[in-house]
């Protein structure tokens, strides 16, 4: 893949995961339950979005989301041409990979329910991650040649 389809893609997740994670949020702060979001007891966003690990110091998990999301956007399109881009996108996947992954084992081993909204963000951030690996290994082979 060229460089500036590797950046585009990324960005399209980057946006789709501000989506998923504003989603998150809408249901952290919801009143009433939501009923798209659950499927049996094994999956329920209400209970992982309300929970006591939905928030890390007072602010909400969804919205650090949100930022890093927005971040990860922000190197993509409005930072794509520097060229410590790569390595700050494989950087800051690694990160929000590592993140979502504790959330994910929180989920499984002690709220015993998956989040829909929270799985298809790891999916979105583990696609960033593979692809900000790709983008930084061709700029690499780029400087090496």
């Amino acid at each position: 893949m060229k460089s500036r389809s590797l950046l585009r893609w990324i960005a399209v997740l980057a946006v789709l995961g501000i989506v998923v994670s504003g989603l998150a949020l809408q249901n952290h702060y919801a009143k009433s339950k939501t009923t798209y979001c659950t499927f049996g007891e094994d999956f329920n966003c209400d209970v992982v979005n309300r929970s006591l690990y939905s928030e890390v110091a007072g602010v909400p998990v969804a919205l650090i989301g949100i930022l890093g999301y927005a971040g990860l956007l922000a190197l993509a399109t409005l930072y794509r041409d520097k060229a410590e881009t790569p390595s700050m996108l494989l950087f800051c996947g690694l990160s929000g990979l590592g993140f979502s992954l504790y959330l994910t084992w929180v989920e499984t081993q002690v709220l015993q329910t998956w989040c829909i909204l929270c799985l298809s963000s790891l999916l979105f951030i583990l696609l960033i991650t593979v692809l900000s690996g790709m983008e930084l290994r061709r700029q690499l082979q780029g400087e090496a040649a």
